[in-house]
């Protein structure tokens, strides 16, 4: 399992990090795991699905 930080997966996204955040807050992206500065940490994988859920359902 591969975990990234709230700016890598906003970087990934194409999205703010405020939106990742928003996500996660939302329950709609679910962090793994805290980082040493408190930020969450998402496994790379749900990352991934997320974005091609989003992508079915007309973008994030």
């Amino acid at each position: 399992m591969s975990l990234m930080t709230v700016a890598q997966v906003a970087e990934f996204l194409g999205v703010q990090v405020v939106r990742v955040e928003r996500l996660e807050r939302e329950s709609l992206l679910i962090a793994k795991d805290k980082g040493e500065d408190g930020g969450a940490l998402f496994d790379e994988d749900d990352v991934k699905r997320y974005k091609e859920l989003a992508a079915r359902l007309g973008g994030i």
